[in-house]
């Protein structure tokens, strides 16, 4: 992370009003909550992370113990567990939405 000059980007007044409460210190100035992005999206992991869930779960409907998703995936059994029953809950709501 990189800085910028405040007298670069502020106006004088705005500076001095800083200045009353941290002189000459660093400080950071975070985004604004709308502005974030979500975890994962700039690197492409989150998508990664879906598609190996859903290839855990299709791997799980095929005959696959839990056991075996494990030691295939690098996972533990809870964390196989708990993707299992997270996808199992989004097909319900999928296949709900397809019948509306």
């Amino acid at each position: 992370m990189g800085y910028i000059r405040a007298e670069e980007i502020l106006p004088n007044e705005i500076i001095e009003l800083i200045q009353k409460y941290v002189d000459g210190q660093n400080i950071y100035i975070p985004k604004k909550e709308n502005n974030r992005s979500q975890w994962g999206n700039k690197t492409g992991i989150r998508q990664e992370f879906i598609i190996r869930d859903r290839n855990i779960y299709n791997d799980f409907n095929v005959g696959m113990k839990v056991h075996e998703l494990a030691d295939k995936y690098f996972l533990s059994v809870k964390s196989i567990q708990r993707i299992i029953r997270k996808e199992k809950v989004e097909k319900k709501l999928e296949d709900r939405n397809l019948c509306v």
